[in-house]
């Protein structure tokens, strides 16, 4: 063992130590001078070879070098198209690839035209070496004469014979001149001449780029941001690792742009569409949307493909670099308090899509459901659209919020019906509540053919927990799961098969769907799907269903976190481009104030509704005091609105009342109904006088043997 290394197993001893058996004394390092030379050598080399200054000198090199042999390469590539049909022959194959054979045939005669071009030009030089003698011999001729008969002229206006010669001594001189001039400069050409030469290869290659990517500068290498241009796209094509749509885009060469339609501007990036070639599917460039939008110098949640109507085409959809990231401003609803609603023919603005426009959707008879992760925006999402929708003062609400957090509390005093909770308790009473508006859908139904009836719309928030509640009801069946006997499950079907025909909606907001939490029949009841964040491709199916996802729909490429808010949506009443079966939209984000500010204004435009917060069912009900509990702020109420509120209070009790049975409770107690405007209503402040007069031995129990 050499003397410079320390064994592991001993511990190396103290100065004052004796040497023992389990102390070993460490030495001191070898000097410098007693490390053998070709260690040292080596350290030198290696510390030199991998120093960073020396690694940029070699790409430096390296670089300059590929500049001149690329550049070499496009000038012999574009001397090769000029003298030969090459660049033809390329324009036509890449017109068959696309299926363009009106151009490929354009093309085809083209190069028929340059062949025979080029064969009269062959022929001509055939005779050039004759016709270029001739020339020569009757140009030689002919300048010789001309310059005599100028030196004859010279000498008979000089008198001296000898200027006759004069004319053609001076352009013997010239050309002896030329020669030397020649002779002189030859020489150094011979030495520059490859010098400029190379020079001008390099300057191609540089302007082109043509040296490998690892040796060019950073700033060079990082695209970050740069502008999409047809040979950006198409390079990003050619190296996403497809042979089928690499080869083909090799052999079409510089019109590889062929396949691609013209790039507009969309929102805050561009849009293309891209012909395949033959033999290339779509899915086949879906499924390496990461690798593209890397390609494109794009992070992947800035690149969206889609599949329009064209066959054989996607659409991609490129945002400018860090756009995507930035907030799209606040809701209209908050900017503007003078706006109302109109279920039947208004829309609702719910946030932007990617080209930047508002994405306004159509709720009316439309069933909705909207899912996604925890955390990403979902009850806000769900939230904005009811805020809405509450501006229409004709829409009666019944809310079910199973998180129980308060982030439905603003609408205590706005919703009919309000219950908050997250126990199997608040299950049952949602379940019961979605039960009475399916007795509400079935009296509609039964109503006179061509009967009107307001918008009644049904909300469970968290909706995945009432299909995983396990309690049981008296009568044995089950509140969740998804069998049939599922009281929960089956009143969603109901409601979803013939609500909204009689304008009863279901909309529903769950988590994380699965089999479990969101049956397959309810998730495909619902005519709007949105979904925010998801983990998996098959989360997405159940979703927004396999179209929507075989269209590009992809919620599970969306980033958990980064990406709230935004969400893929699949619903005829929203603009969806042609040929697409799905729209990306980000959501404005309307906080818990500026909610509890548009439920006011919505307040303000009704005459005021008594909110029921628990659904009592079998007790003895006091039908005096039911009425004088509906009116909540109103001072009167039509006697038609004070029956459809004590069945919204009281379902079991009053569902099935009638005028006959208003009028036999308020008889003799001074509150009886009368006409106002030609229409019957009863007066608040008579009512509750008549309830604070009763006697105590006409309580409620007289009161319900009153009108039995």
């Amino acid at each position: 063992m050499s003397e410079n290394v320390i064994p592991l197993h001993k511990t190396p001893a103290p100065p004052d130590a004796e040497p023992g058996p389990n102390l070993t004394v460490v030495p001191e390092p070898a000097p410098a001078a007693m490390v053998p030379l070709w260690v040292r050598s080596g350290r030198a080399v290696r510390h030199a070879v991998t120093h960073e200054r020396t690694r940029e000198v070699g790409r430096l090199a390296v670089r300059h070098s590929m500049y001149v042999v690329g550049g070499t390469r496009i000038v012999t590539r574009r001397t090769w198209d000029g003298r030969t049909g090459a660049r033809y022959e390329r324009l036509l194959r890449a017109a068959e690839a696309t299926g363009n054979y009106e151009v490929a045939a354009e093309w085809e005669e083209r190069l028929q035209r340059f062949r025979e071009a080029r064969h009269r030009r062959r022929m001509d030089l055939l005779k050039s070496p004759v016709d270029v003698a001739k020339g020569l011999a009757v140009g030689t001729g002919a300048g010789i004469g001309t310059l005599v008969g100028l030196g004859v002229v010279l000498a008979i206006a000089n008198e001296d014979v000898t200027d006759v010669l004069t004319p053609l001594m001076a352009v013997i001189e010239f050309i002896r001149l030329l020669i030397t001039i020649v002779s002189v400069v030859w020489g150094p050409a011979l030495k520059v001449g490859p010098l400029l030469v190379l020079l001008a290869l390099w300057s191609v290659g540089r302007k082109q780029q043509a040296a490998p990517n690892w040796v060019l500068p950073a700033t060079v290498r990082s695209g970050e941001g740069e502008p999409i241009t047809p040979s950006i796209v198409v390079t990003a094509l050619r190296d996403l690792g497809v042979p089928a749509l690499r080869n083909a885009i090799k052999e079409m060469g510089d019109a590889g742009a062929a396949m691609l339609g013209p790039i507009r501007i969309a929102g805050c990036g561009v849009e293309v569409d891209v012909t395949l070639p033959s033999g290339v599917a779509t899915n086949e460039v879906q499924g390496k949307r990461r690798k593209l939008a890397e390609n494109l110098t794009r992070h992947e949640h800035e690149v969206f493909i889609t599949i329009p109507e064209a066959a054989r085409t996607v659409r991609l959809w490129v945002a400018d670099s860090g756009a995507l990231d930035e907030p799209i401003g606040p809701s209209p609803m908050v900017t503007d308090e003078t706006m109302t609603a109109d279920y039947v023919r208004g829309r609702a603005p719910w946030g932007q899509d990617l080209r930047g426009d508002t994405a306004s959707l159509s709720l009316y008879q439309r069933h909705l459901l909207i899912t996604g992760l925890s955390n990403q925006g979902k009850t806000v999402a769900l939230r904005s659209l009811a805020l809405w929708l509450a501006l229409d003062r004709s829409v009666e609400f019944w809310m079910g919020d199973l998180k129980g957090v308060g982030d439905w509390a603003m609408f205590d005093g706005l919703a009919t019906r309000l219950i908050q909770g997250p126990t199997d308790e608040h299950v049952i009473e949602v379940t019961e509540m979605v039960e009475d508006a399916v007795e509400e859908m079935n009296r509609r139904i039964q109503a006179p053919p061509g009967t009107t009836f307001p918008l009644l719309v049904v909300i469970v928030d968290e909706a995945q927990m009432a299909f995983m509640c396990p309690a049981i009801g008296d009568d044995k069946r089950p509140y969740g799961g998804s069998k049939a006997t599922s009281r929960y499950y089956m009143a969603v079907r109901k409601i979803h098969n013939q609500g909204r025909a009689v304008n009863v909606l279901m909309w529903q907001g769950t988590q994380d769907p699965t089999d479990q939490n969101l049956p397959k029949l309810v998730r495909e009841g619902a005519h709007t799907r949105a979904s925010l964040a998801l983990g998996t491709e098959s989360q997405a199916r159940m979703a927004l269903g396999d179209k929507a996802v075989d269209g590009g729909a992809a919620p599970n490429l969306l980033r958990p976190g980064l990406d709230q808010g935004k969400l893929v949506l699949a619903s005829s009443g929203i603009d969806i481009p042609a040929g697409q079966s799905s729209i990306t939209v980000r959501t404005y984000y309307v906080d818990d104030d500026a909610a509890k500010a548009i439920t006011e204004r919505a307040k303000a435009m009704r005459d005021g509704v008594t909110t029921l917060h628990a659904i009592d069912r079998g007790e003895k009900r006091d039908p005096l005091a039911d009425i004088a509990t509906v009116f909540g702020d109103a001072p009167r109420l039509l006697t038609q609105e004070v029956l459809k509120r004590l069945a919204t209070l009281n379902v079991d009790a009053y569902g099935k009342w009638s005028f006959i049975d208003l009028k036999r409770v308020l008889h003799g107690t001074g509150a009886e109904p009368y006409k106002s405007d030609g229409r019957m209503v009863v007066g608040a402040d008579r009512v509750r006088r008549a309830l604070a007069n009763r006697p105590e031995e006409e309580g409620p129990d007289a009161s319900i043997s009153h009108i039995d």
